[in-house]
């Protein structure tokens, strides 16, 4: 074994006192400023319903690709994974696997498609051959359960990392309650003022210092270990209290199935969220749209070769049982304060902070873009709602989605933040992505499919997570004294999977052929599939507004 050599500050005793407080708020806050400052100079320039919504389709294919790349690289990405991977060797791993793998089903079946189709949301999209009001009010409910979900996985991180940073310990409630209302508070603020551009100027710069960050963290993790990662594994199987079965499946998925309906929901969900689909709005055409994702999967790729060495650098460099079930979302910071001290410390937390910034403002200007567009404008005004309204009301529902992420923030806080966004990620892949593709493939779906598909997708999913182990009925850990489900001390579980994919995915794009046949042939609506066909894949037409 080469013997490792760390320039590195003591490890404190406890995961929840490292670093200087005073350091690590002065980091953040230049953070906070700079970014602040884009999203003002961004809010400038936003004078149309377009410049809010979609950037005013001004960025480039590589910028929106590296803006994708920092859209999806969530605090799931960088933290939870990392935490997965230390807690759980190879388990931890088929998150990145799955991430990653989800932008060929992205390239290949959804990017340039939506993007010559759509205007602003994924509504668009669904309504251009159906009857407008059902399935925009079904696509916004679809967007605003996905956004939620995520929201939930981003403010939980949050809570985890600023508590960490502050000093704030685990079982402190109120403390860590306060902090995830100020993430939530700010994340308002970059809504409002700099809408999309603004957000995505963010989003550009969290995934240049994300990328650049985690390659010097690797980058010193393997330098460690003579750049051997046979090494590298080998100490943190030494290291870690499971032994060798961190480089081998089963310690947290002991059931195959379970395995399997995991793995389904990260490759399909991606292609579903809403949030990755209005990226592809931002830009001028359909092939921009796919040199964005091309860019996207480079990025995203590497990155998450990163994780792989960050999360058994943590296993192996972190004192034995420093990370646990209650820390594992702690794992990369904890390890950037056993590398270099306090200061890169600061740096690597400033920039997950990034991260859930970014990605939370994303998800929240997605969903309120989703209500005031689909539900606003073309539902309740039928399609006569001037762009200053839509706007307006587009801020105000990202108020409320804001109080509600807060909300759900606090009752998820201490859950794994990757666990969390892979039951996102059924969620979009169960309700959105068979909708999708019916609509853009099949000729004879039609409203009564999309309703199906969207609402059946939805409930079955959201029902079998309630009844799953991940909500009540996991045995209490000795270690932590919790147990892994988000609601202790009571069990009503009956559906024995923690990710519902298996079941759910299947079960929509089975309700979406029942629910056509059950409507019946349509003409009118079968007749405009010929045109959406014809714009999906020339793009001819998709400059103008789709309103039908």
């Amino acid at each position: 074994m080469i013997p490792v050599v760390v320039a590195q500050a003591p490890t404190p005793p406890a995961a929840t006192a490292v670093g200087s407080v005073g350091l690590n708020i002065a980091i953040f806050l230049v953070f906070v400023a700079v970014t602040l400052f884009f999203v003002y100079r961004a809010s400038r320039t936003n004078k149309t319903a377009s410049d809010y919504y979609a950037a005013g389709r001004a960025f480039t294919g590589p910028q929106n690709g590296v803006a994708i790349a920092g859209d999806y690289l969530s605090a799931a990405s960088f933290l939870g994974i990392a935490g997965a991977i230390a807690l759980n060797g190879y388990d931890g791993f088929l998150y990145s696997i799955g991430f990653l793998v989800a932008w060929l089903v992205a390239l290949l079946l959804v990017a340039e498609f939506l993007r010559n189709t759509g205007k602003f949301t994924m509504g668009d999209v669904l309504a251009f051959r159906m009857r407008q009001r059902p399935v925009r009010a079904a696509a916004a409910t679809s967007t605003l359960v996905v956004s939620f979900f995520y929201l939930l996985a981003q403010m939980a991180g949050a809570g985890g990392l600023i508590a960490l940073l502050l000093q704030i310990p685990t079982s402190n409630q109120l403390g860590q309650g306060v902090v995830i209302a100020v993430v939530g508070i700010l994340m308002i603020v970059y809504v409002l003022v700099g809408g999309m551009k603004g957000t995505t100027y963010v989003q550009i710069i969290k995934a240049v210092l994300l990328i650049i960050g985690a390659a010097v963290m690797t980058a010193w993790v393997l330098g460690a270990f003579g750049f051997d990662l046979s090494a590298l594994l080998g100490s943190a199987a030494e290291n870690s209290p499971r032994g060798e079965a961190v480089l081998a499946p089963g310690l947290q998925y002991t059931n195959p199935i379970d395995f399997v309906s995991l793995g389904l929901a990260l490759v399909l969900g991606t292609a579903g969220l809403p949030h990755i689909l209005m990226r592809f709005y931002t830009v001028p055409s359909a092939k921009e749209a796919r040199r964005s994702v091309v860019w996207a999967i480079w990025l995203i790729g590497l990155f998450y070769l990163f994780t792989l060495v960050l999360g058994y650098g943590a296993a192996a460099l972190l004192p034995e049982g420093t990370i646990t079930s209650a820390t594992q979302n702690s794992a990369a910071p904890l390890l950037a304060y056993q590398l270099g001290g306090e200061l890169l410390l600061g740096i690597i937390s400033a920039v997950a902070f990034a991260t859930i910034l970014a990605v939370v403002a994303g998800l929240t200007i997605t969903a309120s873009a989703s209500f005031a567009h689909d539900v606003y404008a073309n539902v309740i005004k039928h399609g006569q709602a001037t762009p200053d309204s839509e706007v307006r009301v587009a801020r105000t529902t990202a108020l409320v989605i804001g109080v509600v992420a807060i909300a759900g923030g606090i009752i998820a806080n201490g859950q794994n933040i990757a666990f969390l966004v892979a039951l996102a990620f059924a969620v979009a892949a169960s309700a959105n992505l068979p909708t999708i593709l019916y609509s853009l493939f099949w000729k004879k779906f039609n409203t009564t499919g999309a309703l199906f598909s969207i609402y059946g997708g939805l409930g079955i999913c959201i029902a079998l997570i309630i009844f799953s182990p991940a909500v009540s009925g996991k045995p209490i850990s000795p270690a932590t004294g919790r147990s892994a489900s988000m609601i202790q001390g009571v069990d009503f579980h009956w559906f024995p999977l923690d990710n519902p994919g298996l079941v759910s995915i299947p079960a929509s794009f089975l309700l979406g052929i029942i629910g056509t046949y059950i409507g019946g042939r349509r003409p009118a609506e079968e007749g405009k599939f010929a045109e959406m066909e014809v714009r999906a894949i020339t793009g001819a037409g998709s400059e103008k507004a789709t309103a039908h």
